[in-house]
């Protein structure tokens, strides 16, 4: 469907998600993400798997025939064999960990000469953890199967199996002990965001900005809060934990430089600070983004004509104010403009410098 869109922006705040408590912006120090992966078998495919020829995958095709009581004589009769795509299987767990149960996404890849996963089925595959790290088991973490789903019908050897993986095992960290630190994600560092979170945990513990007592959040570096759990609050730290990550913040206080951050997986796009849009008409596939400043006036001559394919941003800006960030992108999301085209929107508006922040694509 062709469209013309024109969106008339001015002023600018920040943007269309943002972080309103401490603990979007911190995580616990030894509390992170962690992968678990194993090989597995796809089967049902429709032509486009493995060829049967290949040993890598015959092979362990051939030892699962085996242990399903099915005998097979030589490599050699599975060679016709081009509905099963051997694949590299990683699953993700969240920084809080799993328990016993839990079911995770999992993501799945070809490792031989399969075509296309589109129609397959996951067969159980056993998940461990890496070979080198905090947690060495020899036994399988968790167990991976189900029905597979490309996500990117251009790039059909990569896929999905949603809710995939089932912990066998319990997957969790150490609790916290009466000094503990809290590390800044990487997107908020810097000695200026550190020093306004460490005050605002102290400010709101203690109930007023002079401290009566020892500091509760101490800023070690630009990255860095020691947290010193109160005497009285050790016999309960999770509550004091759960408090203490759930006071809000503004992201304006913690003095950073402009950021746009934004997740190809999850589509969300993150600013840290007042993003400035400088003037600028940008015409991307069916869409067309023009920024006016100031805003024209209609008259009789000239009247401001409405169109259904048309969105109108009003605002009172004055000469020399900037498009508003957030007003582009709530326009662009009433007018279901997909997520990628959003990305390279955004930066076509970098490239010509018109964006003032830095833009950073995960």
């Amino acid at each position: 469907m062709n469209k013309l869109i024109t969106i008339l922006c001015a002023l600018l705040l920040a943007a269309s998600v943002r972080a309103d408590t401490i603990k979007d912006l911190v995580r616990i120090q030894g509390e992170q993400e962690n992968v678990i992966f194993g090989l597995g078998l796809v089967f049902g495919l429709s032509g486009t798997g493995d060829s049967g020829k290949e040993l890598i995958t015959a092979r362990p095709m051939a030892q699962l025939l085996i242990n399903s009581g099915n005998a097979v004589g030589t490599i050699e009769e599975l060679a016709a064999t081009k509905s099963v795509a051997l694949v590299m299987v990683k699953c993700t767990i969240p920084e809080g960990g799993g328990r016993t149960g839990d079911k995770f996404d999992i993501r799945v890849s070809t490792i031989g000469s399969a075509k296309s996963l589109e129609g397959g089925e996951l067969f159980l595959a056993p998940l461990r953890y890496e070979t080198r790290g905090p947690v060495e088991l020899d036994r399988p973490m968790a167990m991976a199967q189900g029905t597979i789903v490309v996500s990117n019908p251009a790039v059909p050897t990569n896929a999905v199996v949603h809710g995939g993986a089932r912990m066998l095992i319990d997957f969790a960290m150490r609790p916290p002990g009466p000094t503990f630190n809290l590390v800044v994600n990487q997107h908020f560092a810097g000695h200026s965001s550190t020093t306004a979170i460490a005050s605002r945990i102290n400010q709101e513990w203690f109930g007023t900005p002079d401290l009566f007592g020892p500091a509760v959040a101490t800023v070690i570096d630009d990255r860095t809060i020691r947290i010193d759990v109160p005497q009285d609050q050790r016999t309960s730290s999770a509550a004091f934990i759960g408090e203490i990550l759930g006071y809000q913040i503004d992201q304006r206080d913690l003095g950073l430089p402009a950021k746009i951050i934004v997740n190809r997986d999850t589509g969300v796009i993150l600013v840290t600070a007042d993003v400035r849009i400088g003037p600028v008409a940008i015409t991307h596939k069916n869409l067309s983004i023009t920024t006016i400043i100031p805003e024209p006036v209609a008259t009789p001559e000239q009247p401001r004509v409405k169109q259904q394919e048309w969105t109108g941003l009003a605002t009172n800006a004055r000469q020399g104010e900037m498009a508003r960030f957030e007003d582009l992108m709530a326009a662009m999301e009433r007018l279901d403009v997909p997520v990628e085209d959003q990305i390279e929107i955004l930066q076509s508006l970098h490239k010509t410098g018109r964006l003032q922040a830095q833009l950073i694509i995960e």
